[in-house]
């Protein structure tokens, strides 16, 4: 079993930047592939974000590419998603997720339903 909690969201102005945090409990976390998803109300939950058990390896939806930065330090069991000029359509509860990795390609993980565990979600509101 691997815990998983979210921190870090907020409301921030347009242009303006988060950083989230999801640290995981439980067992071997250096051994998981992390996503990021969200889900805005009244529409589905959406990826945003995946990275490889070595963070070697990242992937982002076109929507936050080059704005977004996804991370991880094995060591301290965290993983992050540093949010860049942010718009009023990135407001959405931002969910960490993570899985065991067994598919090389990270491309793989944009997928809600092939990851495991999830945390509760942190509220991220960007304000026009």
């Amino acid at each position: 079993q691997v815990q998983l909690v979210e921190s870090g969201g907020g409301l921030v102005q347009t242009g303006g930047s988060l950083r989230l945090s999801c640290a995981a409990s439980g067992r071997t976390f250096s051994s998981y592939v992390m996503g990021w998803f969200r889900q805005a109300p009244g529409k589905e939950r959406e990826f945003v974000a995946a990275i490889s058990w070595s963070g070697g390896r990242t992937y982002y939806a076109d929507s936050v590419k080059g704005r977004f930065t996804i991370s991880r330090d094995n060591a301290k069991n965290t993983g992050y998603l540093q949010m860049n000029s942010l718009k009023p359509e990135d407001t959405a509860v931002y969910y960490c997720a993570a899985v065991e990795q067994h598919v090389y390609s990270i491309s793989y993980y944009n997928r809600a339903d092939v990851y495991a565990y999830w945390g509760q979600g942190t509220q991220v509101t960007v304000s026009s």
